[in-house]
C-alpha cells in the first residue's frame, strides 16, 4: 500500500528514533511511505496562536502538495495532525478571498497510530509478533491533540480513546486502565513555562504509578520530550524516586518483532528504557 507521508520538522531531529521505529514498522507492513516533496513546517506549536493567516496557510500548502499526489496522506506527530485536520476542515467550509490554496477533502488525512490501528494492519502486526511482551506494565498516553477537538479529528472515543491499548494488547502486554490518557503534558509551555510543565507530568507519573504501570507509551514526540528529558529534574523537585521509560509505540512494536535495530532507536532516550526490557527477557 502505498500513501503520502508527512514526518514534520521534529522527526528531522530530536524524533529520529520514532521516525526510524516507525519507517522500519511500515515497511514490514508493506506500507511504501512517499514522503511528500517539498514539505515544509505546519506551524505547529506556535502559529496558530501567533497569526490566523499562517495558522492556516502554512498546513494548507502541505495539505495541497498531498493532494497532488491523490494519495492518503500519514501524519506520525499529532500536533502536525491537528493543524492539518484544522486546515483540512475550514478549507472545506469554502474558498478564502485572496487565499493561496485549495483543499477539496478527497484525500483523508490519518495520525499514524489511528493508521496502523485499522484492523487490516493490527492483524498482521500481532501476526508478525515473535516476542511477546508478557510481564510487561504499560499505561497507554495518548495526549490532548490526536483526538480533540472531535469535530476536527472525527475521533469517535475522544476522552476514552482505546487503539493503543488494543495494539498493545495485541504485542502482549499488559495495559491498564487509567483516567489521565487524555491530559496534557504542557506542550511547548516547557520552554516559556516549565513549572506548568513540571507538575502536569509529575502528575502523570504519579497516576502512571497509582495504575500499576512499569512504563508509559506514546504517539507523540512533544508528550516523549515532556515526559523523559525531565524526569531527573522534577524527580528532584518533588522529592520522588521515578524512573518511568517512555516508550514510542512503534519502539515496542519492533522490540516484539523482535527489530535488530530496536537498540539504536531506544538507547537515543533520556530515561534509560533497556534495563526494564532485559529484566523482563525482551532485550539482550
Amino acid at each position: 500500500m502505498r500513501v503520502s507521508y508527512y514526518p514534520g520538522c521534529s522527526l528531522e531531529a530530536t524524533a529520529r528514533d520514532y521516525r526510524e521505529s516507525l519507517e522500519y514498522v511500515c515497511a514490514q507492513l508493506g506500507i511504501d511511505l512517499a514522503e511528500i516533496n517539498d514539505w515544509s513546517c505546519c506551524g505547529a506549536t506556535a502559529a496558530h496562536s501567533t497569526d490566523e493567516f499562517l495558522s492556516l496557510a502554512l498546513p494548507a500548502r502541505n495539505l495541497a502538495l498531498a493532494e497532488q499526489a491523490g494519495l492518503d496522506v500519514v501524519v506520525p506527530c499529532p500536533m502536525c495532525f491537528n493543524r492539518l485536520k484544522t486546515a483540512g476542515h475550514e478549507l472545506e467550509q469554502g474558498a478564502r478571498e485572496g487565499f493561496p490554496y485549495t483543499f477539496s477533502g478527497r484525500i483523508k488525512v490519518w495520525d499514524l497510530l489511528d493508521f496502523l490501528s485499522q484492523p487490516v494492519w493490527l492483524a498482521q502486526i500481532q501476526a508478525e509478533v515473535k516476542q511477546p511482551l508478557q510481564g510487561l506494565s504499560l499505561v497507554s498516553y495518548y495526549g490532548c491533540m490526536a483526538n480533540r477537538p472531535p469535530k476536527i479529528t472525527g475521533a469517535g472515543q475522544h476522552e476514552n480513546p482505546q487503539n493503543m491499548d488494543t495494539l498493545l494488547k495485541a504485542l502482549g502486554a499488559t495495559v491498564p486502565d487509567w483516567s489521565y490518557k487524555t491530559d496534557c503534558c504542557g506542550a511547548s509551555h516547557t520552554i516559556s513555562r516549565p513549572d506548568i510543565v513540571q507538575t502536569l507530568v509529575q502528575r502523570l507519573y504519579e497516576r502512571a504509578l497509582e495504575a500499576g504501570a512499569e512504563a508509559i507509551v506514546v504517539s507523540c514526540q512533544m508528550c516523549q520530550a515532556n515526559l523523559d528529558m525531565p524526569q531527573a529534574k522534577i524527580a528532584a523537585l518533588f522529592q520522588k524516586k521515578y524512573d518511568l521509560p517512555i516508550y514510542y509505540f512503534t519502539e515496542l512494536i519492533g522490540v516484539a518483532w523482535q527489530a535488530p535495530e530496536a537498540k539504536s532507536w531506544l538507547n537515543r532516550h533520556l530515561v534509560n528504557p533497556l534495563p526494564l526490557l532485559q529484566r523482563k527477557g525482551l532485550v539482550q
